[in-house]
């Protein structure tokens, strides 16, 4: 597991976000509190945040260990530097996107449009460059391009699928497991697969991933964990950061994130073929007219 990025809120602290699911009760308990308040955990003690957490000391260190740190030091200082990171960029404290069960609709709004704007920030400064360049020469050059996401993430596949369709490509979005699989059966070199996922272990997008390399298929993933199954089966990874603010009942941020990494992507391939998309453009735009 690679070392998060200390000097970035979202390094740390999104990255134990997107692990929460897969933590141990125990563990998860650790990182809810990490999460609630992260430069509160950056000032406690091993025993006192334990003791807080209702776990024992080993389980401390042992969390540190499962998100890549040497041990507890090393994860008070990393959230301490998040911390202050993130109050020198906003002026607001990480504590400002969690959503509490006293806010007013208006504090709810603003702790919402806050984690959408770090998270657009954020997923830009640790965007990889080089892998988006390679994925924007990729995508430009497909013949057929099927994009795989599942239940929210599908929300984003059809969002990209459309705007490719509209620059004039031959996409299709899949949000079925069957379906997809049915499709990628026809698909060569030549053709690409994109598959969204924020865990980027959801077997209904890895598996027909998985299928689409074993055929040649160019695959290109979109997820939080670049060291994910689906990170490790691409030729492209795009990753964002994201912090969900609302008690994690759903992806809110990580949607917002996923759909800036879908207009990064929209942007180079309109600028990589101005003009065959601008022709594109200009005959939807013209057919959507006439209705």
């Amino acid at each position: 597991m690679p070392s998060p990025d200390l000097n970035s809120p979202a390094g740390l602290v999104a990255r134990i976000e997107t692990m929460l699911p897969s933590l141990r009760p125990a563990e998860r308990r650790v990182a809810e509190a990490v999460l609630t308040d992260p430069a509160a955990v950056a000032r406690e003690s091993i025993s006192a945040l334990a003791e807080r957490c209702g776990v024992s000391a080993p389980t401390v260190v042992r969390f540190s260990k499962r998100v890549g740190l040497s041990g507890y030091p090393q994860l008070r200082v990393g959230l301490a530097m998040a911390a202050g990171h993130e109050h020198g960029r906003t002026g607001r404290p990480m504590t400002a996107g969690i959503v509490g069960e006293d806010d007013s609709l208006a504090d709810i709004a603003s702790k919402v449009a806050h984690a959408h704007a770090n998270s657009i920030e954020e997923t830009l400064s640790a965007m990889d460059l080089n892998a988006l360049k390679a994925a924007v020469r990729t995508l430009s050059s497909a013949e057929k391009i099927d994009v795989v996401g599942i239940a929210s993430s599908g929300l984003i596949a059809a969002d990209l699928v459309q705007k490719l369709q509209r620059f004039g490509y031959s996409a299709w979005g899949q949000v079925d497991r069957h379906a997809a699989v049915t499709a990628i059966a026809l698909r060569g070199r030549g053709d690409v697969v994109v598959g969204i996922s924020h865990s980027g272990q959801t077997a209904d997008v890895v598996e027909p991933l998985r299928m689409a390399a074993s055929r040649g298929v160019k695959v290109v993933a979109i997820t939080s964990d670049e060291s994910s199954s689906l990170g490790q089966l691409a030729d492209h990874v795009l990753t964002y950061r994201s912090k969900e603010p609302a008690f994690r009942l759903g992806a809110m941020a990580s949607r917002i994130a996923q759909l800036a990494v879908v207009d990064f992507l929209l942007g180079g391939i309109a600028m990589r073929q101005a003009e065959p998309v601008r022709s594109a453009l200009d005959s939807t735009f013209k057919a959507v007219g006439t209705l």
